[in-house]
């Protein structure tokens, strides 16, 4: 039997590099798209690097995209491809409607193009429901937008269905809750205060990494912070790629919450990260206005029942599991 074959966008990021772990795994041939650019960071991917078949192309670039999905010729697409900062998006909202939201769209109508039986997966957001409606959220929760990245992500996520509906696509979205890992940008908020604890168990007091603003993220034995107010269902990043390819095996194309259902607080995820390395959070983190977002949304907290009734799927790893993971991988690198 021929193995299946795959095509990732965004595989050298962390929800891409683990899921292109989980298909080798399981005996697909996989491929990914890298950007055209010589800066491309393949750290997440380097030790499986020569197991994927990399080829250059751009959400930008439509012609590219056909090029690469007629060579590759894949049973599914899967598009994790963005511009992922909610934050950063309301400087850049111009070029995040170009990659996050146009870009999926051209993704998804290159896959259609050259054939239209090949599987589609868009990796959707939470973010979409943002100031929500309900607590908590499913798949029939009314979407609210409050950022830039929310909004582009909607669109790419009506297209898709929009294009299963009309042109009988197996055309998916799996709406996921954050989920984080070792592999996470810098720049999000988990990472920010796992990278932090970490630092002060070693009694780093200036880290070498900048935040947002060009700064170091731990300056004179402190992090900056924004609204520790802030709720997110957070979950591993691990975990959740399994959720991505149980949607593509499903009988039938359709959208999915994949959630952990559990909410913490920014500083719960302190007082954890802190009393990890045996430290008290409140001695090294400082509130700093810039980093309060200008639309705070939430409580983001899904439900993710339909996805264990249909697909069997539910998240394994838990908060305190998922917060000593981290704090343990920047240990690590910082010895």
């Amino acid at each position: 039997m021929a193995k299946k074959k795959a095509l990732v966008t965004g595989c050298t990021g962390q929800d891409g590099s683990y899921l292109c772990e989980f298909l080798l795994k399981k005996g697909y041939d996989v491929a990914g798209i890298v950007r055209k650019t010589s800066h491309e960071d393949y750290a997440n991917i380097g030790h499986i690097q020569e197991e994927l078949k990399l080829f250059q192309g751009d959400l930008l670039d439509p012609v590219s995209l056909r090029e690469i999905i007629q060579k590759v010729e894949p049973d599914e697409v899967y598009n994790l491809a963005s511009q992922s900062h909610p934050s950063e998006s309301f400087k850049q909202p111009i070029h995040t409607a170009e990659i996050t939201g146009i870009g999926a769209h051209r993704v998804l109508d290159a896959t259609l193009d050259v054939n239209p039986k090949t599987k589609f997966y868009q990796a959707s957001s939470s973010e979409m429901f943002g100031w929500v409606r309900e607590i908590p959220q499913t798949e029939e929760t009314p979407f609210n937008p409050a950022n830039p990245y929310a909004a582009a992500k909607l669109y790419a996520f009506c297209m898709t269905k929009i294009y299963r509906e009309s042109y009988d696509m197996f055309a998916t979205n799996g709406i996921l809750f954050n989920h984080e890992s070792p592999r996470r940008h810098l720049g999000f908020v988990t990472q920010k205060v796992t990278y932090a604890a970490s630092c002060a168990k070693l009694d780093i007091k200036n880290s070498i990494h900048l935040n947002e603003e060009g700064e170091p993220i731990v300056k004179d034995g402190k992090v900056s912070l924004g609204n520790l107010e802030a709720k997110r269902d957070w979950g591993f990043a691990g975990d959740y790629v399994e959720g991505m390819w149980k949607i593509m095996q499903a009988e039938k194309a359709d959208d999915f919450v994949l959630a952990t259902g559990e909410t913490h607080s920014i500083q719960e995820l302190c007082e954890e990260a802190y009393k990890y390395v045996g430290l008290n959070w409140e001695d090294h983190v400082t509130i700093d206005k810039r980093f309060i977002r200008p639309t705070e949304t939430g409580p983001l907290i899904g439900n993710p029942k339909k996805a264990k009734d249909i697909l069997g799927w539910e998240p394994k790893t838990k908060f305190k599991e998922l917060v000593a993971m981290m704090v343990d991988a920047h240990l690590a690198r910082l010895k």
